[in-house]
């Protein structure tokens, strides 16, 4: 339905369409484009990844943990307030929160099935509980997770779901497949289409990421491969059922693939049977290609994901760390007078791991992990730091996204952004990350959602290319509604607002539906080629003049005359074509 819509407005503008971003060929509009949860959907053009309209974003985010691992909760719910959390890692600037979660708990939500414990502290979090009071009843762990979802859309926060593990453990991130001996392949997918069908009208969840850190060397028995077969273990097939579990329930998700552990080196007669360690000869060179656990995607080369029309749905994304996580052979240098540096490590490890992606501009990549100590007590030598600006400075300067390990203070090989319990910042670390968040050159951070800023000191991605944000309104405003329009985009409510906002502004004002009219009477000047009386001609105009083409929805003599911006006597595709160019710039003003 929508495709055929988009294909009949689109026809006559294709053109000027493709002026409209450098990026793209042709901007992608949709008719939910006006619902302020199906605006913000992204796709990948060119090897890059943009929204709607065709514009490049970058997605610059953090990991929390905990629903993962039997807390039923975001750790550290135990003591601090979630939703001041949630503040301060959106008005820190990160746009993208990974979430770690299992297949255990989304069937748990699905069948509706009790919690087994959730860590909450009552008292922190009274908004939490049944009651709405300190030390009232934790309310189901779902409810919590849907009042996550709220509260991060509020903060112009968007969601990536990632499978952490099949069971719900701590340690269940060890196990190296996406099914184990309680979760099959079948759990794992059934999981992925709930959800995905549960959430696919609200665009606050934008991405998924399929299973955190595929992993495993042949030796070990159970493996994660990467070729063309369909066996149980190759996780390029399973993936790609994965990926179409998901996009079949809502085809607008991003979807990250991570890579495997290890790749066989092919030209030196390696297979899937060949073990990583010549057990008779160990100074023998292995003929598997290493790698950080789901890092390794030289296998996209030969063999990528294919899920046709829909792999434009695909971000590739490894995870890296630095040396106080392990000692990998690509941080030493034959040289003892040497350190590793980005060139060593692109030779070294990089480029053929992953790097190449992006390199070559095959595909884009979002790095899901990477993080570390920052502190003399963990890191003595300097060198774990030394790695953190080596990776953060690549990943700036080719646009890489990326989701920092962690905000928990719980993770014990790396820290967090968080410590003392969860309550206090580490200004330290995050001047290690701050850097390579997307923000404007005056520090303003840039929101994934076209409408709500991101925190206290960001912007919309509408403002950021230049448009304006116009709040929603169907009534006569208030005198105390007219003073809240009129506080600037980047303005949040006050800390003492208890209300919770109804809607959020959008771009412009709505579009009629299928058989509305738009007003029945006007007053004052026509504003050529503007059909919502925003005071602008943008992108929202042309959609109206180009479903009054169809027959979807009728105009008010008003509109009619401001639609006809040739003033012929008649609206035409050529009047839509028009006012495409001058919402894009190339005609500076309206009637032609």
């Amino acid at each position: 339905m929508r495709k055929g819509f988009l294909s009949r407005i689109a026809g006559a503008a294709l053109s000027c369409a493709m002026l409209l971003n450098p990026l793209s060929a042709m901007p992608s509009f949709t008719v939910n484009a006006v619902n302020d949860r199906q605006d913000d959907w992204l796709h990948v053009e060119n090897g890059k990844v943009v929204d709607m309209q065709g514009n490049e974003v970058w997605m610059t985010g953090v990991n929390w943990f905990g629903y993962n691992v039997g807390s039923q909760i975001f750790d550290g719910a135990w003591s601090a307030n979630v939703h001041d959390c949630l503040k301060l890692i959106s008005d820190h600037g990160f746009n993208l929160l990974r979430v770690p979660m299992s297949t255990e708990i989304i069937l748990q939500w699905k069948n509706g099935d009790p919690d087994p414990i959730i860590k909450l502290n009552e008292y922190s979090n009274p908004e939490l509980t049944v009651e709405g009071v300190e030390g009232g009843k934790p309310k189901y762990s779902f409810d919590i997770w849907n009042q996550v979802v709220e509260w991060c859309r509020e903060e112009g926060i968007k969601i990536m779901m990632d499978i952490h593990s099949a069971s719900t453990n701590a340690a269940g991130h060890n196990y190296p497949l996406w099914y184990d001996d309680k979760f099959s392949t079948d759990d794992w997918l059934t999981a992925l289409e709930w959800f995905c069908d549960y959430y696919k009208d609200d665009d606050t969840i934008i991405a998924i990421d399929l299973k955190n850190e595929p992993h495993g060397k042949p030796e070990e028995g159970k493996f994660a491969k990467w070729d063309d077969s369909k066996d149980e273990n190759n996780w390029k097939y399973a993936a790609e059922r994965g990926a179409m579990a998901c996009l079949n329930q809502n085809p607008n998700l991003l979807i990250m693939v991570e890579g495997t552990e290890c790749y066989p080196d092919f030209s030196r007669g390696a297979d899937w049977n060949t073990p990583s360690v010549d057990y008779a000869n160990y100074d023998a060179p292995s003929k598997i290609f290493g790698a950080w656990w789901g890092a390794n995607l030289r296998g996209v080369k030969d063999h990528p994901v294919d899920i046709g029309e829909y792999t434009k749905q695909i971000v590739y994304s490894p995870h890296d760390y630095g040396p106080e996580v392990w000692a990998q052979k690509w941080f030493y240098l034959n040289d003892d007078s040497k350190t590793f540096d980005r060139e060593s490590l692109l030779k070294d490890y990089w480029y053929d791991t992953w790097a190449y992606l992006v390199e070559e501009n095959r595909y884009p990549l979002l790095m899901g992990e990477w993080g570390g100590w920052v502190d003399d007590e963990h890191d003595k030598t300097g060198e774990n730091r030394h790695w953190l600006k080596e990776i953060r400075d690549y990943m700036i300067d080719k646009h890489i996204h990326h989701t920092f390990w962690c905000f928990n203070e719980n993770s014990s090989d790396t820290g967090g952004l968080v410590y003392d319990n969860f309550g206090k910042w580490d200004d330290v670390k995050y001047e290690f990350v701050k850097p390579a968040l997307w923000q404007t050159e005056d520090g303003k951070f840039i929101s994934l959602d076209h409408t709500i800023p991101i925190g206290k000191n960001g912007i919309t991605l509408t403002e950021y290319y230049g448009g304006t944000v116009t709040p929603k309104s169907s009534e006569t405003p208030t005198e105390e509604a007219t003073e809240q329009t009129t506080k600037k985009p980047t303005e949040r409510p006050t800390e003492t607002s208890t209300e919770k906002p109804t809607e959020k502004p959008t771009e412009t004002t709505a579009l009629p539906t299928e058989t509305e009219v738009v007003s029945d009477s006007w007053t004052g000047e026509i504003v050529y080629g503007d059909l919502d009386d925003s005071g602008a001609v943008d992108i929202m105009d042309v959609i109206l003049a180009n479903k009054y083409l169809v027959g979807s929805t009728k105009l008010t003599v008003k509109h009619e005359i401001a639609a006809d911006v040739d003033r012929n006597g008649e609206i035409t595709a050529a009047d839509s074509l028009n006012i495409l160019k001058c919402a894009i710039g190339i005609i500076k003003e309206l009637p032609v």
